[in-house]
């Protein structure tokens, strides 16, 4: 049988045509191409993965940002010191103003008025301690809120941490004789809690705070003392409630 072949134009053999490259460069593009297919189908499945509801049954809902005001109401247990002689028991009320500054952050106000009690004690006398007393209490605290959840609450609830620091302004007791007087403390209040929200705009706050401040005694409880120091610092717990409602547009 006679060979076909398929000559060049002029005459010769057709050259051999170039072989496909298959070094760097051309696994390089390979790749590309691989990775430009796989990385929009993995986020797909991450963000699925994340989300894992329908936009129409999902648990998480958005928290309307902005301004809110919380009028609070709860109960403070004072720690009175070594001596018993600092701030005690008593109901708090009040009220806060909330700005959502981010997602995950916010920052709030707060002015809260105590109807607290206190003991006198006077180290000088044989029948050292009386009361307990009426001792009013002003509390003034700016704080800053972590959401952990971010801007979105589940199944309606939204957890949250705050760390914050106050002024707490006292009223004088004028019974008290021993030199003794509380008088305006600086303080630190870590605190925790949720909200829940009833709608967009309403929504009931719960959070425990704990408060850090600092006692100092005068020199007339130096007996009494035993040569223990003049000042320590206390911790009083606070538990508290309110109704918040945003005022955003």
């Amino acid at each position: 049988m006679a060979e076909l072949r398929v000559c060049h134009p002029e005459g010769g053999p057709r050259p051999e045509e170039p072989k496909r490259r298959s070094g760097p460069c051309a696994s390089l593009r390979a790749t590309r191409v691989v990775l430009s297919c796989l990385i929009p189908a993995s986020l797909a499945t991450v963000a699925h993965a994340q989300v894992g509801h329908s936009p129409t049954s999902t648990p998480y809902r958005d928290i309307r940002a902005g301004h809110t005001v919380t009028p609070m109401g709860g109960y403070f247990f004072g720690n009175g010191g070594e001596f018993n002689v600092a701030p005690h028991d008593g109901p708090v009320i009040g009220g806060r103003y909330d700005l959502r500054s981010s997602r995950a952050i916010g920052v709030g106000l707060g002015v809260y008025y105590g109807d607290l009690q206190r003991f006198i004690v006077n180290p000088s006398l044989t029948d050292a301690r009386s009361g307990p007393v009426d001792q009013s209490v002003t509390f003034i605290e700016l704080d800053v809120q972590m959401n952990p959840a971010g801007g979105k609450s589940w199944h309606r609830i939204a957890p949250f941490l705050g760390l914050g620091g106050g002024l707490a302004i006292s009223s004088s007791t004028p019974a008290d004789t021993s030199r003794f007087d509380f008088g305006n403390k600086f303080y630190l209040v870590p605190s925790g809690g949720f909200r829940f929200f009833l709608s967009q705009r309403l929504h009931l706050r719960t959070e425990a705070k704990a408060t850090f401040w600092k006692i100092t005694y005068p020199t007339t409880f130096r007996i009494e003392a035993s040569g223990t120091t003049f000042t320590e610092w206390t911790t009083s717990w606070w538990l508290q409630a309110g109704l918040g409602y945003s005022i955003s547009p």
